[in-house]
């Protein structure tokens, strides 16, 4: 495809701005990753709601840019060799976006592979397991008489917290003095973790002052203050 207008997704969700980044989201946590790397970057970009409540995911036009049904997906139209570009999963994104932009990605090939081990972390780890978390400890799985799943995902949450917490003992973000895509990813999981499933004393949040330091750093970023809303839920 060389024009933006050739992606049917672009018949639902009309472009507002044809050279801007399109970005198709919700502001849940891998949602909110796109969002804030995109308002850090400075890129151009229009946000477009796929809401979940009316099933957008689900949709022709939205499997025919992601067919994982899942958010966040984008289309750069102005991506390598000057055509359009679709990606999806939040992790390529983030590295896409970074090194489009030349930002939060180490250029250093040591430290962009740690970066990328960093960001694997979240991706491998936090994100399915604090995910199974939500389910037995907010939603329906709550109703379950069997206990061991929860128990089980909260342990594991709490080990994943405990390597986190210890790598923050003496350095303000992951990769030290350098805030970067690894920061990004993983700091709206641990957000949904404590302010939305509720589950910060259940996983013992209180237990990794250095954790919650960092999470509290990485929430007074402005670009993290708008990517909590984006794309606006109306």
């Amino acid at each position: 495809m060389t024009r933006l207008t050739d992606f049917a997704i672009t018949k639902r969700w009309p472009p507002k701005n044809p050279d801007a980044i399109q970005l198709y989201s919700l502001p849940t946590p891998n949602g909110i990753k796109a969002g804030a790397m995109l308002e850090e970057t400075g890129l151009a970009y229009d946000a477009h709601l796929v809401s979940f409540a009316t099933n957008d995911q689900m949709t022709p036009e939205f499997l025919s840019l992601n067919p994982n049904n899942k958010i966040p997906a984008m289309i750069d139209p102005d991506g390598p060799g000057g055509k359009p570009l679709p990606l999806w999963e939040s992790g390529a994104i983030l590295i896409y976006l970074a090194e489009k932009s030349g930002k939060f990605l180490p250029t250093d090939p040591a430290r962009r592979y740690e970066t990328i081990q960093w960001l694997m972390f979240q991706m491998g780890g936090v994100g399915p397991m604090f995910g199974q978390v939500g389910f037995f400890y907010k939603f329906a799985g709550k109703d379950y008489d069997d206990k061991r799943p929860l128990k089980r995902y909260l342990d594991e949450a709490r080990r994943l917290i405990a390597v986190l917490d210890g790598l923050l003992k003496d350095r303000p973000w992951i990769m030290g003095d350098d805030y970067t895509i690894a920061d990004i990813a993983t700091w709206p999981w641990l957000r949904t973790m404590r302010d939305f499933y509720e589950a910060g004393e259940a996983v013992g949040l209180g237990d990794f002052p250095h954790a919650t330091a960092w999470l509290d750093r990485a929430l007074a970023r402005p670009a993290s203050v708008k990517a909590l809303d984006i794309p606006p839920r109306g």
